[in-house]
């Protein structure tokens, strides 16, 4: 095989609990999540005489820093193969947003590389690797919906709640996950902030970073409260550790309408998405 074309999309957390802090520095996490198929990056794979990354987006680093390439050296490592290929990522998942772009991306990496190799790694050791690269990591590698335990990388398939249409909302800043996650257990809720769990056809939409999230980054909870406020709105969360906020959508609700009025109402340079989650 010369050359192979991935997607790796985008993820949201319908739920995020933090239980505590754990002895290894990280957080016990217990969280649901699934996949926005139709938002993706597209990583692309060709043979050349040795490797090469390159990304379309010129605020993702490109070297040593970055997930792909950081996947591409535990690869070698564990398989002891060269991995000749020019790699090619094109960003559609915006950098700092809190929707799992990096982590997919090794994901796909990690996914991609073995079967350009003829798979010379079993599930158990990809997932391995994937939880050294990341906590996000090792739920890309497994399809649909997923409830995640420990750090996030104890991955457990759980039964896909019902697609529905989501708005996605972001501004042009983002959230180091490390400073939010830093931030957490001395972080206050703001008054007149909703924090309670959000009902969504029996699933408990709720985030327990939004407390430092928001006392950081006041917009984002405005913006959280602006959309909670309209009536084509059945719910409303802040994605991982942000800077996204995703809205589900009620039946007939105009998602081009709502964005251009948020852009009007409160930040014209906000991006935005809408589609199905998977």
């Amino acid at each position: 095989m010369n050359s192979l074309t991935l997607h790796a999309p985008a993820k949201v957390n319908l739920s995020l609990r933090i239980l505590g802090k754990r002895g290894d520095g990280f957080h016990e996490l217990d969280t649901l999540m699934v996949k926005l198929p139709s938002l993706a990056d597209e990583i692309q794979f060709d043979t050349s005489h040795e490797f090469s990354f390159a990304c379309d987006d010129p605020s993702v680093p490109s070297d040593e820093r970055n997930l792909v390439v950081k996947a591409v050296r535990q690869f070698q490592e564990a398989t002891g193969l060269s991995a000749s290929y020019r790699i090619s990522l094109r960003k559609t998942i915006p950098h700092g947003a809190g929707l799992g772009g990096g982590s997919s991306d090794a994901a796909s990496t990690l996914f991609g590389l073995n079967r350009l190799h003829a798979n010379p790694l079993n599930d158990e050791k990809i997932q391995e690797i994937a939880s050294s690269l990341g906590s996000d990591v090792p739920f890309f590698l497994l399809p649909g919906a997923a409830h995640c335990t420990g750090r996030g990388e104890k991955i457990t398939p759980a039964p896909a709640p019902e697609p529905f249409r989501i708005l996605l909302l972001k501004p042009a800043f983002g959230v180091p996950t490390p400073d939010a996650y830093r931030r957490w257990s001395q972080s206050q809720e703001i008054p007149g902030i909703r924090y309670a769990p959000q009902d969504l056809g029996g699933v408990q939409l709720t985030n327990d970073l939004e407390r430092p999230v928001f006392e950081k980054h006041r917009f984002l909870a405005e913006l959280k409260q602006w959309l909670l406020s309209r009536n084509d709105i059945a719910a409303a969360l802040l994605c991982g550790s942000g800077s996204t906020i995703f809205a589900a959508l009620k039946e007939g609700a105009d998602a081009k309408q709502i964005t251009q009025a948020a852009q009007c109402e409160l930040d014209p340079g906000l991006w935005a998405w809408s589609g199905l989650t998977g």
